[in-house]
C-alpha cells in the first residue's frame, strides 16, 4: 500500500479585478438578506474576503504532500519563482506555478492507492479538479469516486473529517484544530490559520504559507495514525477472548 497525505492552501482574486457581471452575480442576493446597512457591509466583506473558497474565483497557492511509507514530504508553493528548493527535516519546499503544481500533483498521484485528507472530499479535491480543468490538466485519480469505503474501487480516499464524524452520525463536524486539541496533537492553527493565508499572500510571505501548509500535513498525518491505531475496529480474526 502506498499512502499519500495532502492538503492545499488557496487565495481569492482581487475583488476590484472582477468584472461587473461577476460582482453582481456574487452579491445579488445580499439586498434580500439584510435588515440594515451594517449587515449589508458585513455580508459584502465576507463575500469579497471569501473568494479563495471557490475554485471559480480563487487559485491554489500551496500543495503539501507526505508519503507515509517513505516518510518524505514536499510542499509546492507559488511565489516569485526565483527561490531554490529548500530541505527542512522530512519536507522539501519547491516553488512552482499553479499549473505546474497541479501537473506534478496528478503525475505523482498515479503511484498511490490510498489518499488521506481532512475535509478533502468537500474542499481540497473539488478545488484541485476544477483548477486542473481550468488549466487543461487531466486528473489521474478519481478521488471523489464514492463517499463510503465500499464505493471506492480504484483507490481509497480516507477523508478524516468524514471518518471521524462517522459519515454524518455526528451532527457537528469539528475542525482539524479541535480534533488535534482533543487528541493531544500539536495544532497547525496556533500561529497561523487558513483565514490568514490571503493576508500572507498579499504581503508576499510565500514561504510562511508553505510552512503553514506543511504543518497542516504533519497534523493530518498524526491524526490519521492515531485514528488507525485506536479508532478503527480490530479485525475479528485478531480478537482473542479468554473465558
Amino acid at each position: 500500500m502506498a499512502t499519500l497525505i495532502f492538503d492545499i492552501e488557496t487565495v481569492g482574486e482581487d475583488w476590484e479585478s472582477l468584472d461587473g457581471t461577476t460582482q453582481k452575480v456574487l452579491t445579488r442576493w445580499v439586498e434580500h438578506s439584510v435588515k440594515n446597512a451594517d449587515e449589508k457591509a458585513a455580508l459584502l466583506h465576507d463575500i469579497e474576503s471569501g473568494l479563495g473558497f471557490s475554485p471559480l474565483t480563487g487559485s491554489v497557492v500551496a500543495i503539501g504532500l507526505y508519503d507515509l511509507e517513505r516518510q518524505k514530504g514536499v510542499v509546492y508553493y507559488t511565489g516569485y519563482g526565483s527561490e531554490s528548493d529548500e530541505v527542512e527535516g522530512e519536507y522539501t519546499y519547491k516553488q512552482r506555478s499553479e499549473v505546474t503544481m497541479l501537473r506534478e500533483f496528478w503525475e505523482g498521484a498515479k503511484h498511490y492507492n490510498t489518499f488521506v485528507t481532512f475535509n478533502g472530499r468537500t474542499f481540497d479535491v473539488p478545488f484541485l479538479v476544477h483548477r486542473s480543468v481550468i488549466h487543461e490538466v487531466r486528473p489521474t485519480k478519481n478521488l471523489l469516486e464514492g463517499r463510503y469505503p465500499s464505493q471506492q474501487r480504484s483507490c481509497r480516499h480516507f477523508d478524516l473529517q468524514d471518518e471521524l464524524t462517522f459519515f454524518g452520525a455526528m451532527t457537528r463536524r469539528p475542525s482539524l484544530h479541535l480534533f488535534c486539541r482533543a487528541y493531544g496533537i500539536l495544532s497547525p492553527k496556533v500561529e497561523v490559520s487558513g483565514d490568514d493565508v490571503a493576508e500572507l499572500w498579499a504581503s508576499k510571505k510565500f514561504s510562511t504559507i508553505a510552512r503553514y501548509n506543511a504543518r497542516d500535513v504533519v497534523a493530518t498525518t498524526a491524526l490519521y495514525l492515531k485514528w488507525l491505531e485506536f479508532g478503527t475496529s480490530v479485525p475479528q480474526a485478531e480478537v482473542q477472548i479468554d473465558f
